[in-house]
């Protein structure tokens, strides 16, 4: 069972009702793991871009559905070549603000991996 994200503020995320002041990845199991946004930021200078490399980072075998949180005011996007990777995985992606994205989160059914970017 994935874990309930109970909601979020600038700079933190509440899952299960504990604090978490760092961006996540929740993977299919619902271990939730530190986003490892290194891997953008050393391709693009910054974390707001999801590069190939963190993009192969995120996928799981089994994964139908990625639900990104792009952050309280949006700014997370996927690059070309991370697009192009989970469209030939078969993943679905969908992005949106994080509060919108901790709602479609706590409804989904299936195979999801989340993504949570907590500040801009």
């Amino acid at each position: 069972m994935n874990p309930r994200i109970d909601g979020t503020k600038f700079g933190s995320i509440t899952i299960d009702r504990a604090d978490i002041e760092h961006d996540v990845l929740i993977r299919l199991s619902g271990e939730i793991k530190k986003r490892k946004k290194k891997l953008s930021k050393a391709v693009f200078g910054t974390s707001h871009i999801i590069s190939l490399e963190e993009a192969e980072h995120i996928f799981e075998k089994g994964a139908e559905r990625l639900i990104i949180g792009s952050g309280h005011d949006g700014n997370v996007t996927l690059s070309k070549e991370a697009s192009e990777y989970f469209q030939k995985e078969r993943v679905r992606v969908d992005l949106f603000p994080t509060p919108e994205a901790i709602h479609q989160w706590n409804k989904a059914k299936g195979h999801t991996i989340g993504l949570f970017h907590v500040t801009c």
